[in-house]
């Protein structure tokens, strides 16, 4: 992309052509070609599987879900964090067009209940708990027939499609069926398999996401073989992965960040999976990657600011790191020049999208210059396009120009799962996915994510975007991380609250803060609310969510949104 843009639309190259398979006959021939090359380390079970012994597995998993009844279009949720079953299920599922219905960990019993009921889960394979969780006690909540019925009859009233439960425990459970036991029901050259693969289609879905809207129920976004499998294979090329490579993946596999930007870049150019543990722990990823010896490393800022502020940090050998991404929230500055230089990822990326998206709409590349990869999300992604428009009017705006992003191409969603009307909101007539959110495109076509539409504050007139008052703050030698969100103000309609987590000994104060800002920001950028706090409110994929830092504000000033109507 070397012209000058003269405005804010830019179109992905076509180089390198579309991949034209689906994701199980892509991955057949992957193992085929690399057999004896290790496809999967799982660091907490221990377990090393090669690309033959990965596809043997997926292939008598997806004989055991034929032979248990399913078919082709049914849909089998995995409520589960990072393991050997998950990448198993994801691609057993694919082999046979059988959708695969990612299930949030932290979901409890009435989200669950929902999940399964929106898109109609004959089968759920699931954990029995987890820490604090007990998965076992919220079915058997939602279906106490389990205690009663045989396994795979299930016939309960409140989740009335459901017949199949599987479990990833070692013990037997009522009404249950063993995963291991599932697993060895299959033959990993059942004819019937094959059989199915043949009619599959890429444009058929094969994966349902549920994505938290800001209002109302999440929604199932729905994804095609063509959406997840181009996209894993395009920024895998972003990262110039080969077999020699073996990515670190900590984060959560019910996520796109780590089911595309992980598996699927590394199944798509023959590298290795490695997981360092079922969920994030900074010393066991650190120790992980000098262990295993891997050149890339995958994690949202709050994973690297852990990691980099870990007490042990010094002590691991991480100088086979090279390559990696940082997604899923914006990526401070500061942060991002301390993983390049203290974790050796001189050729970490940046990656932006969203699940409607399958998920990555742009992303640097390895060669992308260190200023513009710290400062932007890199450039629109091959075979797609992005624009910034006016929310309003919906006019392609010009360079510099903040806007909505949109993203058209063959990442688009199939649709929101039984739900049309939602569909249409989000991609209009002519194929734009309408993001929600603020960005700006430069003359090179790179973009920056400036904010949400509906997180900029709007104070005495002036648009301030929370993220510029961020980047300014990480500047701050005692501040370790901060969140800057707008509240209620009677007499600007809003203001600025600056939520900060100091480095580890640090005790800076709130004038030690407004000090630091004045003369080097507008002075109505400089936050009238300043906190210290220790921990901020997180999604399990590491998102801050700063609705919960504003609520938090709100209930402590004795605030109401009256006065920003």
């Amino acid at each position: 992309m070397g012209d000058v843009l003269t405005t804010s639309y830019a179109c992905g190259q076509r180089d390198a052509p579309l991949l034209t398979q689906t994701l199980g006959d892509f991955f057949d021939a992957m193992a085929r070609r690399q057999g004896e090359h290790t496809a999967l380390v799982v660091r907490h079970q221990g377990r090393r599987l090669s690309y033959a012994q990965l596809r043997i597995e997926v292939d008598r998993l997806a004989s055991s879900m034929l032979r248990t009844g399913l078919r082709t279009g049914d849909r089998v949720g995995i409520w589960a964090h990072n393991c050997t079953e998950w990448v198993l299920m994801q691609l057993a599922t694919a082999r046979v067009g059988i959708i695969l219905v990612n299930i949030n960990p932290a979901y409890r019993t009435a989200e669950v209940e929902y999940a399964l009921n929106k898109v109609g889960c004959s089968a759920l394979v699931t954990m029995t708990s987890f820490k604090s969780s007990d998965y076992r006690a919220m079915l058997r909540e939602l279906a106490p027939e389990l205690g009663t019925c045989a396994a795979g009859q299930l016939h309960a009233p409140r989740l009335p499609a459901l017949r199949l439960v599987v479990h990833l425990g070692e013990d037997a459970e009522p009404g249950m069926l063993r995963f291991a036991d599932w697993l060895a029901q299959g033959d990993a050259h059942d004819p019937e398999v094959r059989a199915a693969a043949a009619r599959l289609t890429p444009h058929d879905p094969i994966n349902i996401q549920f994505t938290s809207g800001t209002t109302g129920f999440p929604k199932g976004a729905t994804l095609t073989h063509s959406n997840i499998l181009n996209n894993g294979y395009f920024i895998g090329e972003a990262m110039k992965l080969t077999a020699a490579d073996r990515l670190c993946i900590p984060v959560p596999l019910y996520h796109c960040f780590g089911m595309v930007l992980g598996n699927l870049a590394c199944l798509t150019h023959g590298s290795t999976i490695v997981y360092p543990n079922d969920a994030f722990d900074p010393l066991l990823t650190l120790q992980t990657v000098q262990d295993e010896h891997c050149t890339g490393l995958h994690g949202v800022p709050t994973m690297f600011i852990a990691m980099l502020d870990h007490p042990r940090f010094g002590e691991f050998d991480l100088s086979g790191l090279r390559t990696g991404i940082m997604a899923g929230s914006p990526c401070p500055i500061e942060v991002m020049k301390r993983v390049v230089r203290d974790m050796h990822l001189t050729e970490i990326t940046i990656a932006y999208g969203m699940t409607e998206t399958a998920p990555v709409s742009c992303q640097s590349s390895t060669d992308t210059p260190l200023d513009r990869r710290v400062s932007t999300v890199g450039q629109v992604q091959p075979h797609l396009e992005v624009k910034i428009v006016d929310p309003q009017s919906g006019a392609t705006l010009p360079p510099g120009t903040p806007g909505e992003l949109c993203t058209r191409g063959y990442s688009v969603m199939h649709g929101y799962w039984g739900d049309e009307t939602r569909t249409r909101e989000a991609i209009d007539p002519e194929g734009w996915m309408h993001t929600g959110d603020l960005a700006t495109m430069d003359t090179e076509g790179y973009v920056n994510i400036v904010g949400r539409i509906k997180d900029m504050v709007i104070r005495g007139g002036e648009n301030i975007y929370p993220r510029e008052v961020e980047e300014f703050l990480y500047r701050h030698p005692m501040v370790q991380d901060v969140q800057v969100v707008g509240i209620p103000d009677t007499r600007y309609g809003e203001e600025l609250c600056a939520w900060i987590i100091p480095k580890a000994g640090a005790t800076p104060t709130a004038e030690d803060i407004r000090a630091f800002c004045q003369g080097q920001i507008a002075h109505y950028k400089i936050p009238r609310h300043i906190r210290f706090v220790t921990t901020f409110p997180l999604t399990i994929t590491g998102k801050v969510q700063k609705f919960k830092i504003r609520d938090a504000m709100k209930a402590e000033l004795g605030l109401d949104e009256q006065h920003t109507a």
